[in-house]
Order: structure tokens, then sequence, then C-alpha cells
């Protein structure tokens, strides 16, 4: 495996490939998280893909068709796999080529692996069926499924010009709830269709909806909008707050998060401004649309927003 931080060393042909199989599986399974990643050097492309293949395989678990106790076996499988990772027990030439990717990256980048640890005691929450009675319940999932990974992705870009790394770990862990709660907010009516409810009962019960959302039409005598608009909000000061991460890193890396949060982030306004809309459909943003958002980060125009004015509202 290369053994230099940031790629400088040689990179064996095994681990290339292994690296472009985690790239094949983030573009095509990632849309939105390749617009960003494809911003960055390659190096830190690569372990960015790594992390989202070893991601991607643990949510394929979750929200696959097996029984619960063999979700629960094939994720402490998985928890094994990335033990060995820590531990340093993976060659090059493991069959698994998630496995040789991830090691690689842990090589390069001061990666905190213990944040995968925390995707899958997320993902075990799913397959229990937990729900969550008020925003800080839901808050302790959404960090272990979206916050650990803002910080392990910190780790790939790492922080530029002096910026304190702790204080930034806690705009990425902020930002990833952000996205997260915007995920929520987008799949509900699919979440219902599952049996699963990630709102938290609190709030569904304050605005009408503890019924659940089991059609394209709001519950009886609901004041749906209302919760949207709740959820909405408290998804802009997460927001808000997570975009003060992008003036601490370098140009590319920062381009990558502004593009990723951006999409995102013009996502939530359009479940703003229809909120019914998520009740018919996914909603999503058109392909041109997310280009524009990429190229916005790539000219810093969101990061120099931030810098001047910290509440961060793109």
């Amino acid at each position: 495996m290369s053994r230099a931080v940031n790629g400088s060393a040689h990179t064996s042909g095994q681990v290339l490939a292994a690296y472009k199989y985690c790239e094949i599986v983030t573009g095509h399974e990632a849309r939105n998280f390749a617009y960003g990643i494809r911003l960055l050097p390659t190096p830190k492309r690569q372990a960015m893909s790594a992390l989202y293949a070893f991601s991607r395989r643990v949510d394929d678990i979750g929200d696959g068709e097996l029984a619960p106790r063999e979700k629960a076996t094939r994720l402490e499988a998985t928890r094994a796999m990335l033990a060995r990772v820590r531990a340093g027990e993976v060659a090059e030439d493991d069959t698994d080529p998630v496995a040789v990717a991830l090691a690689d990256a842990g090589r390069r980048f001061p990666l905190p692996l213990g944040g995968l640890d925390e995707l899958i005691d997320g993902v075990q929450m799913d397959v229990r069926g937990e729900t969550y009675e008020t925003w800080d319940d839901l808050a302790v999932y959404c960090r272990c499924v979206a916050g650990a990974i803002g910080r392990l992705s910190l780790g790939v870009f790492g922080t530029a010009n002096g910026h304190d790394h702790e204080r930034a770990a806690e705009y990425a862990d902020t930002l990833g709830l952000a996205l997260q709660l915007t995920n929520i907010l987008r799949d509900v009516r699919e979440d219902a269709a599952n049996g699963r409810t990630y709102l938290p009962a609190q709030d569904l019960a304050k605005f009408g909806c503890a019924a659940g959302f089991h059609g394209d039409t709001p519950p009886a005598g609901s004041d749906f909008t209302g919760l949207v608009e709740f959820e909405v909000r408290r998804a802009r000061a997460l927001f808000a707050t997570g975009y003060r991460l992008l003036p601490m890193l370098d140009r590319r890396s920062g381009a990558c998060v502004s593009a990723m949060a951006g999409i995102y982030r013009r996502l939530l306004e359009r479940i703003a401004a229809d909120p019914e809309a998520v009740l018919r459909g996914r909603v999503s943003l058109p392909g041109r649309e997310k280009a524009y958002v990429a190229v916005r980060g790539l000219a810093g125009l969101d990061a120099r927003r931030t810098a001047r004015d910290p509440r961060g509202d793109a």
C-alpha cells in the first residue's frame, strides 16, 4: 500500500483498483455526494469514495429486505471488517476492495475511523425500529449516521491557515445534522411506507400529525405545513452553524463541502416552498441546478459569503 500522507508515495495497482471500485459505487449510488467530491484532488477524492462505499454498504444492509436478525449479523460482520482496518490487518491483496481502499485512506489521512462504528450504531437503531420522542433524541441518531461522516470527511479535508480543528469538527458534525434532517423531510412518505418514523413524536403531536403519513395528502385535521415549516427552521439554523466550516478549509475542500451542502440547502428551500410535495413523491433538484451549485462552490462564493456573514444563510 502507499505509505505517505496525501498520496505522495507510490500506490499499487491493487489499491488503485480498490479505489476505482469505490469511485464507481459513489458515482452510481450518490449523485449529490459525487457532485462535491469530483472537485477534490485525486488522493482526497479517492479517500472520500472509500468512506462513501463503506457507508453505502452499511446503509444497504439497513435498508435491505433481510430479516432483522440477519441484518444485525451482517452489520456485526461489517464492524469486524472495520476492526481489521483499524488494526492494520488488511493486506492490499484482500478480496474486499472497500476494506483495501479504506485501509489505504486510513494510512494517508488522519481519519477518526470510530465514526464508522457510530454509523453502524445508527443503522442498528433503524434495524431495531427505534423512534424519537424529542429533537435531542433524534439528534443522537443524526450524529451517528451523518455527523460522524462530517467528522470523518474533515479528516480528509484537514483545516487551513491554522484554524482550530476541534471547532471545525463541531461545525462538520452540525452540517451533517442539517443534511440528515433535510433527508428526513424529503423521505417522510417513503420512510412511513417502510414503517419508519424519524421526526420527533413531540413535534408530530404538536402539529396533529401523530397518525403518520400514508398517502399523498396530510393527515386529516393536521397542520402539516406548520410541521414542515418548523423543521425547516431547525434545519436552516443547523446549516447556518455548519456553514462556518467553509472558511476553515482549503479552496478545493471548501468547494466540495459547499457543493454537497448547497445541493441539500436548495433542496430544503424547495421543500419549504411546497411542503406537501414530500407526500406526493421524492423532491429533487435537476442536474443543471446541481452543476450550478458545484460551480458556485468551486468559485468560493459560499465560503466568501460565510466569511462576511457567519450565520451562513445561503
